[in-house]
């Protein structure tokens, strides 16, 4: 197999995945903040529905926030596998070539934390207001 084709693959693969799971975590946050901000809490007469309501693709938001850290450690480690497979199949040692190649194999980590850390503020922000919200119902039976 050609060693660029699957350098490719991988590089388009984990960045395209990782900036496919931005997107993701940025378009339900927004969603959330949305419905977040038109619903009725006091049309709610069961505090489950309530809850269903208002946690509703905050889980998403939560497992992108965990992995994609993983997803970009993991195309970091296919990233130095395949310098070192290339290295071995040249049979040169060039330390400005290794040194390079490891430097953008690192690339997916730091994607993976990019993603990692808003989504995470999205994730905490959402779920502080779905506590408040939840809170209001609970003060809306009291009056």
């Amino acid at each position: 197999m050609n060693i660029d084709i699957l350098k490719n693959l991988v590089d388009y693969g984990v960045l395209g995945l990782l900036g496919l799971m931005g997107f993701v975590s940025i378009w339900f946050y927004i969603e959330r903040l949305i419905f977040l901000s038109k619903v009725d809490i006091k049309s709610y007469k069961h505090l489950q529905k309530l809850e269903i309501d208002l946690t509703n693709h905050t889980t998403i938001i939560s497992s992108i926030a965990a992995n994609s850290v993983y997803v970009g450690l993991l195309g970091t480690v296919f990233g130095i596998i395949i310098t070192f497979y290339s290295m071995g199949l040249s049979g040169q040692i060039d330390v400005k070539i290794i040194m390079s190649s490891l430097a953008l194999a690192l690339k997916a980590t730091a994607l993976g934390l990019i993603v990692a850390i808003p989504a995470m503020f999205f994730y905490n922000h959402l779920v502080r207001i779905i506590e408040v919200k939840l809170s209001l119902w609970h003060i809306k039976d009291e009056d």
